[in-house]
């Protein structure tokens, strides 16, 4: 199962050209969600407003920068600095590496060795299965363990709201990517209704972008080089400090409930 690339075996039913279009369809729904979602909530223009207001006491040249975007990739979005809490982070590290390492495998084996004929190198394969396993340990993790409503405010694992709607989609395509190729190995009839569900699946993750937080890890690392670039000027030393607030929502004695 782990060595065998399920997309090959699967050129025997569908054609490939089909799963091939299926993908660029996919990645055209998430470049055409992200340029909606900025449309519609403006977050571009925000952003840009902001850092021409942000000016503060220094100039920052171009070579600081650059160090600032190395430092906001490497320590913001490469190891999730942002995160306070140790298992936030390592959750969100298990999904954000399984799923670039997932969709990565995926695109290669549906593009690059997309029929039986074209022997699979196993390193693919096993890199595709080993994403999806990824995703699920992080992802499982967080949802059930570590959401705020869950482990802080008491609500139900079980409660979903809108903003759920990406890493549920996410973990449901990756389940199905398992189930799937699971299926097919053992030779089941129900691997074509798994594959079914896996598409669908899919469908929904790429296709709801301007409704899910997908687009979300798009923002993320410009707002953090941003916030890099007014502690280098002393923008963010002008803001007011904070005010008072009781102990109950967190204060220097109390840690803040989430985290």
């Amino acid at each position: 199962m782990f060595e065998a690339n399920p997309f090959s075996t699967l050129s025997a039913t569908v054609s490939p050209t089909l799963m091939q279009a299926f993908v660029v369809v996919m990645i055209a729904l998430v470049a055409l969600g992200t340029v909606f979602d900025m449309a519609h909530k403006q977050s571009a223009k925000y952003f840009f407003q902001q850092a021409r207001k942000a000016r503060g006491n220094r100039t920052v040249g171009s070579s600081e920068r650059i160090g600032l975007a190395f430092k906001t990739v490497l320590i913001g979005w490469l190891a999730a600095g942002e995160l306070c809490s140790t298992q936030r982070r390592l959750a969100h590290l298990l999904t954000m590496y399984g799923f670039l390492t997932y969709a990565i495998s995926t695109a290669v084996m549906v593009f690059v060795y997309p029929t039986s004929d074209v022997e699979t190198p196993a390193l693919w394969p096993i890199l595709w299965h080993a994403g999806a396993l990824l995703v699920c340990a992080g992802g499982y993790w967080f949802w059930f363990f570590i959401r705020v409503d869950v482990s802080a405010e008491g609500h139900s694992p079980f409660r979903v709201v809108r903003a759920d709607l990406f890493i549920l989609s996410l973990l449901a395509n990756t389940t199905m990517a398992l189930i799937w190729s699971y299926l097919q190995s053992d030779g089941s009839n129900w691997s074509d209704f798994a594959f079914g569900l896996y598409l669908a699946s899919a469908l929904v993750l790429f296709g709801s972008v301007p409704w899910s937080k997908f687009s979300h890890m798009f923002y993320k690392p410009a707002a953090a080089f941003q916030k890099r670039v007014e502690d280098a000027n002393g923008s963010r030393a002008n803001l007011p400090p904070p005010a008072d607030v009781p102990a109950t929502l967190g204060s220097a004695r109390t840690p803040p409930a989430h985290y």
